[in-house]
């Protein structure tokens, strides 16, 4: 099921997430400039590859902060048009009004942390992978899961691909982005019997350990104020 928007106004402009949008495209245009051999170069600096930090012949090779950059800047990289559209689509959804809740610094710090939370889970579960890993889901995943603990009776209004006409389906928010959580679990138990880095070359336990990351932190804030939905939903 794909997201195609929610019935939570934002109470403010949205400048973080529309700031972390124009980012991530900021840096695949720059991508797109850059020849085969100089993209598989970035890709081997810029993104998280498991072996680098789990095997300590080749993690020496490293300095600290080229090990500790990857952490950050695989986020803003993508593998393609619809890798950063759709990851960019379900930040814009959710993540204007997480941004409400939490307030902006606070909302940029969750995304970031998001991030390297799942980056470490990814790493843990695919210790011996030499496939450099990239994309924003991870810390979208968090933003999702700070959304799930702040407005689980919200609506979503979702489309099951490849129908993009419809039918159209609205649900809560609970249901959708529990049962969003529950395959990439799945899935992610899945790759891990098959010894593999995931199905389809998705980092599932990224999403996992990011969404995660954004229920459990989110606990501990102050109890969300109360949200008026419109009579119609939408």
């Amino acid at each position: 099921m794909l997201p195609i928007r929610d019935n939570i106004p934002s109470r403010r402009f949205p400048a973080i997430t529309l700031a972390l949008i124009a980012a991530n495209t900021l840096v695949f245009l720059w991508e797109l400039q850059l020849g085969p051999r100089m993209l598989e170069r970035a890709f081997v600096e810029l993104a998280i590859i498991p072996v680098r930090y789990s095997i300590p012949e080749i993690a020496e090779s490293f300095s600290l902060s080229e090990q500790v950059l990857p952490f950050f800047s695989s986020m803003f990289l993508h593998g393609g048009w619809l890798h950063l559209i759709g990851n960019m689509w379900t930040l814009w959804i959710f993540g204007d009004n997480v941004e409400d809740r939490l307030g902006r610094w606070k909302y940029l710090l969750l995304y970031l942390a998001s991030g390297v939370a799942a980056a470490l889970l990814h790493i843990y579960t695919n210790l011996g992978s030499q496939v450099p890993t990239i994309g924003a889901s991870g810390a979208i995943a968090g933003v999702m899961g700070a959304y799930f603990r702040f407005y689980p009776q919200a609506r979503v209004e979702t489309i099951i691909p490849p129908f993009i006409f419809g039918p159209y389906f609205v649900l809560p928010a609970v249901l959708f982005l529990g049962w969003w959580f529950l395959l990439q679990f799945f899935n992610g138990a899945l790759s891990l019997g098959a010894g593999s880095r995931g199905f389809g070359g998705i980092a599932w336990w990224a999403h996992v350990g990011g969404f995660a990351f954004g229920v459990v932190v989110c606990l501990f804030a102050r109890r969300p104020r109360a949200v008026y939905y419109d009579d119609e939903g939408f």
